[in-house]
């Protein structure tokens, strides 16, 4: 028992620090015939004027083997310096129970219920401000719980505004309205450099990446309105299916301009090979499987008995993707080299080959930042400055787009979409690209 409360502990706390747990904090679930030794609910960064609000009701608990103790069933929060004394603590203590343990601050036990059906309503003051995970622990071996739960974690002075996203979130949505408001200008300027001063070099492949910045800046705004409505009331009030529409159109948008600049179509050649149809058609799908993890993950929890499944599965499509969309940039890379030593026009494919290098580069550093250095940054930062990371992945992204724009818009001169007839036979070696490079 103690061994498995030890390593329940630590895998919900390192996929809690990587994932983000829904930041909506009046949560209310029901939780049936669950005999988890351990289960995480929130975690939550409070300042000195934190409080706690558990409400219980329907509470039935029962084993197969005897009457269970109610006092071995109960409610704590615990810090994460804390975790590591506790998982110590209990590795290898046979039997003992975690809610002894002098690493923790119980909030109740089922000993406190009181009522026919129990029942439980209290707020809890926080007077050490941290970043505190609530759990619930069963000490009783074999005990399976039901009960109705209703969470409400907040900032704020007693009959003053509540602030409902954790001290490390709270500056979300002014983030969030900020960049949403240098996407709407960035989207402005591409439009007016497709449409007026440059038209006639404008492909369709431009008109693709205007939608990708138009629906990033509306994710954006969503992303603001959807946190100031949790920061206010605890609750999205609806701007969730918003968010995770535009979320879900970000994310096909932006892998299928990936693959499209990757491949030169629209300008290099007006149509796809098959193998790259093929790229998009295992890329597009991974996309909507994503998304769909994301949401379960968003609007679910840790408490979740499919939370560890749901983060795993997200994590897997994603690596899958950010590796299939890096294919057509290799062959496009490969096809140039070849192409340079055999048609004649090398200065001129060797400049592709210089941009196309660049390019992969430049995916492969974005790719890098958003899912590895990211989730450090979140690891390792403060609980007080989890925005950081926000913002760092903003201003990465941001930074992405504005080069990649730079690199492959409309203009009378450039040398990834400047063809003319002296190109091509190079044209021509492109469009015979076959699954043997």
């Amino acid at each position: 028992m103690a061994g498995k409360i030890a390593s329940g502990l630590f895998l919900f706390l390192l996929l809690s620090s990587i994932f983000s747990i829904s930041v909506a904090e009046i949560k209310s679930e029901r939780i049936i015939a669950d005999s988890r030794p351990v289960i995480l609910f929130e975690k939550f960064g409070f300042t000195a004027r934190g409080h706690i609000n558990i409400v219980l009701s329907n509470v039935s608990y029962a084993s197969s083997s005897a009457s269970p103790d109610p006092s071995l069933f109960g409610f704590f929060i615990i810090s994460d310096e804390s975790f590591l004394q506790v998982a110590y603590e209990y590795q290898d203590r046979a039997n003992a129970c975690i809610l002894s343990s002098n690493y923790i601050k119980i909030l109740l036990k089922f000993t406190d219920l009181a009522g026919n059906p129990p029942s439980f309503n209290k707020t809890f003051p926080i007077t050490h401000p941290d970043e505190y995970n609530l759990f619930f622990a069963s000490c009783a071996r074999g005990a399976s719980v039901s009960m109705s739960v209703r969470t409400e974690m907040y900032n704020g002075a007693p009959g003053g505004p509540r602030d409902y996203l954790s001290v490390g979130q709270s500056s979300l949505p002014t983030i969030f309205s900020l960049f949403a408001i240098a996407y709407g200008g960035f989207f402005g300027l591409w439009i007016y450099l497709c449409f007026f001063k440059n038209k006639p070099f404008t492909h369709q492949i431009h008109l693709l990446m205007a939608g990708l910045l138009l629906i990033k800046a509306l994710y954006l705004v969503c992303a603001a309105e959807n946190h100031h409505k949790i920061k206010t009331t605890g609750s999205s009030h609806g701007w969730d299916v918003l968010f995770y529409i535009f979320q879900f159109l970000r994310g096909i948008l932006l892998f299928t301009v990936i693959v499209l600049v990757g491949t030169g179509w629209s300008f290099l050649k007006p149509f796809l090979q098959e193998r790259e149809k093929k790229v998009l058609m295992i890329v597009i799908p991974l996309q909507v499987i994503a998304n769909v993890a994301s949401v379960v993950i968003g609007e679910s929890g840790p408490f979740d008995q499919g939370w560890v499944t749901w983060n795993q599965l997200f994590f897997i499509v994603d690596v899958v993707c950010c590796c299939a969309v890096m294919l057509p940039i290799v062959w496009s890379i490969r096809t140039l080299k070849e192409t340079s030593k055999t048609d004649g026009k090398a200065a001129r494919n060797l400049a592709k080959l210089t941009l196309f290098r660049q390019f992969y580069i430049v995916v492969v550093g974005y790719l890098y930042f958003t899912r590895i250095v990211v989730f450090a940054l979140v690891a390792i930062s403060s609980y007080k400055y989890r925005w950081v990371s926000v913002a760092a992945e903003e201003v990465v992204t941001l930074a992405f787009y504005a080069f990649i724009f730079y690199m492959f818009r409309p203009a009378e001169r450039n040398e990834y979409f400047a063809i003319d007839d002296d190109e091509e036979a190079a044209q021509v070696a492109l469009q015979r690209e076959d699954f043997e490079l």
